[in-house]
């Protein structure tokens, strides 16, 4: 409602020749941020992550942002605060960083200076600054506010998207066996589970969470009993049912379902909150009822959790879902232009447009969707046609803004060790059988090619080596690459891991 009044205030000060605050110009430069945000990621990305988000004060070139939960704190810092600072970046060139903070919370954080003397401000962020400026030291919250909603907390469950079906699934290489995975437990029939739990992983984009909503919709069809959870509302369940002394009741409606579905199991904080999941886990296997879980890695790289959870998310079927090849590239952005097309008939996009957007953009799913965006904006608007030119001005800032990550050789040589099923200390060590020696090579050449160490500083990082030890293991893998389609695919995948 303060925002409301203030709007007032604006309208009938601005009617009256009084200049605008610069609060409520601040806000003016929020709404088209928004705008902007909204036209780039699409509708459901916007809604699903900024809704929320508001602006609470702009002061010496940094924006103090609020979102309601420290769950899409997390979130939003972790996925899209660059491109949040960049947008703003273009609505207000002297704004050279954002802090991202929790309204009403009582962690400890950086304040807005112009409100420090004042009354409280909305939020009071403890926040990761993007931008020019360092991490702040805020102590961390561990638990997300609680939602105004009651959804959570009476565990109705997250609603499922209606667009989120196995028929508009686009299944590639890449996650052939995920989508078959998941089909198969969603058709199995009353009683008989199997792949139980079912752990999908993957980067951000690249189709778990459809695969999820695919499987409640299929599910709940039969006439079973679904609950879909992301996690910040399992734990948030969990902390209500605690502070209403309605625990048990919790605990027995989450185990008298069908088919429980968890996503972003990565981010479930709290001892006791991990030791109740993994309570919930045994009874409903135990139970013989079906759990779907995704997150963003391996449960053995689920070093916040619990070592039993994490043995028993591992114990069922572990898929992987792979990076989106160039030809999958290609089909999302045909299928949704065709959508597209439906409700804007003249609105065309040649082969060779697709073609060029499917590769230079190869993060994610949903940066093709933003791509398909501003090419439908460009048409809308201008009225003109979608040239290779048009679409290379139109998409320039999602390929420039997508920097290399720094990669670390001690990050190489971790994932490597993962991937290969050898310890990092193998890698370092003399050892010289062949489940060794490749990967160490591999390790090697990743980090020749992946960073900017020299031969000699990468050899002492790897047990104290010769640089001539790196440059024959560059030279073999480079080799091995071009006649080994299948350990070309696999160094691509390494790379793009530790990109991404």
């Amino acid at each position: 409602m303060q925002r409301s009044e203030d709007h007032r205030t604006f309208s009938a000060s601005s009617e009256s020749g009084v200049e605008p605050s610069a609060e409520q110009t601040a806000s003016d430069v929020w709404a088209r941020v928004k705008r902007r945000l909204r036209a780039e990621l699409g509708e459901d990305i916007f809604a699903s992550w900024f809704g929320r988000l508001e602006v609470d004060a702009v002061v010496e070139g940094c924006a103090y942002l609020t979102v309601p939960t420290r769950f899409l704190k997390s979130w939003i810092e972790s996925h899209y605060s660059d491109r949040v600072l960049a947008v703003y970046r273009s609505e207000a060139p002297d704004v050279e960083r954002i802090v991202i903070g929790v309204r009403n919370t009582l962690g400890r954080g950086e304040t807005p200076p112009a409100r420090r003397a004042s009354e409280a401000p909305r939020a009071t962020p403890a926040a990761t600054i993007v931008g020019t400026s360092t991490e702040s030291d805020a102590k961390p919250v561990s638990m997300p506010a609680p939602e105004p909603r009651g959804e959570a907390s009476d565990l109705g469950g997250a609603p499922l998207d209606p667009r989120l079906t196995f028929e508009s699934f686009i299944i590639g290489r890449s996650n052939a066996l995920a989508h078959a995975a998941a089909d198969r437990v969603a058709q199995s029939q009353n009683g008989q589970v199997i792949y139980n739990p079912l752990y999908l992983h993957a980067g951000v984009g690249l189709g778990k969470t459809h695969l999820l909503h695919a499987i409640g919709h299929a599910v709940r069809s039969q006439g079973r009993r679904v609950i879909y959870l992301t996690a910040d509302r399992f734990m948030y369940g969990f902390v209500a049912s605690l502070k209403a002394q309605t625990s048990l009741a919790f605990k027995e409606r989450l185990r008298g379902i069908d088919l429980l579905i968890i996503d972003d199991v990565q981010f479930i904080q709290g001892k006791q909150i991990q030791q109740e999941f993994g309570h919930t886990l045994n009874s409903l296997i135990d139970a013989g009822r079906q759990i779907v879980v995704a997150a963003d890695r391996p449960p053995a790289d689920l070093e916040s959790l619990d070592e039993r959870v994490r043995s028993r998310l591992a114990g069922g079927l572990v898929v992987e879902v792979g990076a989106l090849d160039e030809a999958l590239r290609a089909s999302i952005l045909t299928t949704r232009i065709d959508a597209l097309k439906q409700i804007h008939p003249t609105f065309e996009v040649g082969p060779s447009v697709v073609s060029y957007v499917a590769r230079s953009i190869t993060a994610n799913g949903r940066d093709l969707e933003g791509a398909v965006n501003r090419l439908l904006a460009h048409a809308t608007l201008t009225g003109s046609a979608i040239t290779l030119e048009t679409a290379e001005a139109a998409i320039r800032d999602l390929v420039r803004n997508r920097e290399p990550k720094r990669v670390k050789i001690e990050d190489i040589q971790k994932l490597v060790a993962s991937r290969y099923n050898v310890s990092r200390s193998d890698i370092l060590s003399e050892r010289r059988t062949a489940a060794v020696v490749r990967p160490r090579q591999i390790a090697m050449y990743l980090s020749k090619v992946l960073t900017l160490r020299s031969l000699p500083e990468i050899g002492r990082r790897f047990g104290g080596r010769d640089h001539t030890t790196v440059l024959h293991a560059v030279r073999k893998i480079e080799k091995a690459l071009g006649e080994d389609n299948a350990l070309s695919d696999e160094v691509e995948l390494l790379k793009r891991m530790l990109q991404e």
